[in-house]
């Protein structure tokens, strides 16, 4: 039996140790937020805190969060300034990478409440988005931070 916190809840699944966290939170627990991608860790659609650092739960043995605190997109508030910001900004397209990239973005604001654009690029550049929303995304990170993006950015 695994034991661990998903979004200030104590769970308990009886699943094999090694069993992707994705697979755990998806089929096991309900929590459909975080999507499959590359199922390498390369893409970021899998996105998950764990004890506060963002993890690509695709290649995470749920063994691993044994005691541990995972956040998923689920247990992000609707009005948290990274959601809020999202929507403002009209970030999403096709919308799959965006849980994770929601999830890197929170963790993020976290570490540097005030990020700079080299600060957001290096931190949301393992986050792939088809669509090409970086441009929106950057703006979204900044506006949930409280400032504004550096005139004469980058467009999408």
């Amino acid at each position: 039996m695994i034991v661990f916190n998903v979004n200030g809840k104590e769970r308990r699944v009886d699943v094999s140790p090694d069993t992707p966290l994705l697979w755990v939170l998806r089929e096991k627990l309900g929590l459909t937020g975080s999507k499959f991608g590359c199922g390498e860790g390369l893409c970021g659609a899998c996105t998950v805190h764990v004890d506060g650092k963002p993890l690509r739960s695709c290649v995470t043995p749920v063994g691993d969060v044994q005691g541990k605190r995972v956040l998923t997109i689920e247990g992000i508030p609707e009005n948290h300034p990274v959601k809020k910001a999202w929507l403002a900004q009209e970030v999403s397209q096709c919308g799959y990478c965006q849980p994770g990239q929601i999830m890197t973005a929170v963790a993020l604001l976290e570490k540097k409440p005030k990020p700079t654009d080299a600060d957001i690029d290096s931190a949301m550049s393992g986050n792939l988005c088809r669509c090409g929303t970086y441009g929106r995304i950057r703006r979204a990170i900044h506006a949930a931070s409280g400032k504004s993006a550096p005139k004469g950015g980058k467009k999408s």
